[in-house]
């Protein structure tokens, strides 16, 4: 039996600070802005501020390191894991505080420990790449981290961003389309209740994070198809993962480390993945697939969160890291494969690995967000950093667009991204990279209008939308690989 490491995991509870909004820690750095310090300082009668959630945020070093070399890779992915669980541990000790979280005890509690384990992290990385190519410089200015202040939990639903129709890259012109500021539900639809007040505000999500899909302007815009476009799609019918294969690793991102990745993975396709798996491992694996596609697909599990113990209650990647409630059966789960609106398309490379959405957006920023929320019938609105609220009949959908241009000779980079991108608006490949087969997952749940449900996320991300993501190894056969390109670039429709 193969030997798989879990990280342990002290149970997530309701986080929440009150005065505290910024707090960075570095070369003894503090800052700190102060609405209202305590409770103790409020006058007779006045009303008490939102409880806000507070989390941590550091510097992604793994969207930095870019140029690992490939000997030193298995040890840099393991010194990264390591740092994930770092900071989810860090978060875990801040929430447990809760609102006796002052600025003196964030500091020396929760930050300062934390920078000295992120910098042992990156001096291990910088040996380890030493070892066979010139140490990077800089690494120990990503050891600081900060605490940040997210939307309190009263605030309303609204100020929706809408999603790029195809990625990152390809926003429609004139710049992303919004809900009104402050929309509320229109008539029909519930909002999802928000935490009672002065009571502890969740983990996430808050009532914030959803806006009712009908208030939302058509966004989408896709490029115009030219001479030379491949006009067909390849399907592979993979089921909705009825098997229920569910673990919280990511080969992709931590390969050989068990719950690398802190929250619950829906998978379709290949049966036999988890952390350990190989290439090897891989194609000896059967499929969910009907036409014998070993090629893996996964995504966070949707959760709704009406008071239901899921079983992993208690488990890694479940409710001890905050990913409580239901697990969410999608009621549909396709996988399509389609051409470029300029050319034709080439073959991927057997085991291309492609990471669309970035599971720590909410920290990060959305250079690499890629989630796209929807309700079905109403999939020209498509939404980034919202969850939506669809009406009696309608369903929510989400769907991942992957990177359509790849560089040619790798099937994966260092930091997961740079051997593969988006096509620009106009659907053209950037000079270098030549157009494949596009992946568009999507999926489909039943949610009751108003019911609270949540993506998956690492803990200190809180659920929330903008961290939804999709992963993708390719393990089609040569022959079928070739079979999907053929229809594609005839342009007609298999699968």
């Amino acid at each position: 039996m193969r030997n798989k490491k879990r990280h342990k995991r002290s149970r997530v509870i309701g986080l929440t600070v009150v005065g505290v909004t910024a707090l960075a820690v570095g070369g003894g750095a503090l800052l700190m802005t102060d609405n209202d310090a305590s409770a103790a300082r409020r006058p007779a009668g006045r009303q008490a501020p939102a409880w806000a959630a507070m989390t941590v945020k550091c510097p992604d070093a793994a969207t930095r390191l870019s140029n690992v070399p490939q000997q030193a890779r298995p040890a840099v992915d393991r010194e990264l894991a390591t740092m994930d669980s770092q900071v989810a541990d860090a978060y875990q000790r801040l929430a447990a505080r809760g609102a006796g979280a002052d600025q003196d005890w964030v500091r020396t509690r929760v930050l300062e420990p934390l920078g000295a384990q992120r910098r042992g992290a990156l001096n291990r990385i910088g040996n380890e790449i030493g070892r066979v190519a010139s140490r990077p410089s800089g690494l120990v200015t990503l050891a600081s981290c900060t605490v940040q202040q997210a939307a309190p939990a009263s605030a309303p639903a609204g100020g929706a961003t809408s999603a790029p129709a195809d990625g990152p890259t390809s926003a429609p012109a004139g710049g992303p389309t919004s809900a009104p500021a402050g929309a509320t539900p229109a008539a029909g639809t519930a909002a999802p209740a928000a935490p009672a007040a002065g009571g502890q505000a969740q983990s996430g999500p808050v009532k914030a994070d959803f806006v009712d899909i009908r208030r939302v302007r058509p966004n989408v815009k896709n490029p115009r198809t030219r001479a030379n476009a491949s006009r067909g799609t390849f399907s592979s019918r993979c089921g909705r993962n009825e098997n229920k294969h569910f673990n919280s690793d990511n080969v992709i991102v931590a390969p050989g480390v068990s719950n690398g990745a802190h929250h619950m993975h829906d998978y379709v396709g290949n049966r036999g993945t988890d952390a350990f798996s190989t290439n090897d491992s891989l194609a000896a694996s059967g499929t969910t697939c009907t036409n014998g596609d070993r090629s893996t697909h996964y995504w966070p599990v949707l959760r709704q969160q009406d008071g239901t113990k899921e079983a992993d209650a208690d488990q890694p990647g479940g409710g001890t890291e905050g990913n409580v409630g239901r697990i969410l059966r999608p009621e549909t789960a396709s996988i399509s494969f389609r051409g470029s609106a300029v050319s034709k398309v080439v073959e991927m490379p057997k085991f291309l690995r492609i990471i669309t959405g970035d599971a720590k957006a909410f920290t990060n920023g959305t250079a690499n967000a890629n989630a796209s929320w929807s309700c079905t019938g109403f999939e020209n609105r498509q939404l980034k950093d919202k969850y939506p609220l669809c009406p009696k009949g309608s369903k929510v959908a989400r769907t991942f667009k992957f990177q359509s241009c790849w560089d040619g000779k790798n099937a994966d980079s260092a930091n997961h991204r740079t051997h593969v991108a988006f096509a620009d608006a106009k659907g053209a490949c950037a000079k270098g990279f030549k157009a494949i087969p596009q992946l568009v997952q999507r999926i489909t749940y039943k949610v009751a209008p108003g019911s609270l449900f949540a993506v998956d996320s690492f803990p200190e991300q809180l659920h929330k939308p903008v961290t939804d993501h999709g992963d993708f190894i390719n393990v089609m056969s040569n022959s079928l690989m070739k079979k999907a390109v053929k229809c594609i670039n005839t342009g007609r429709k298999c699968g």
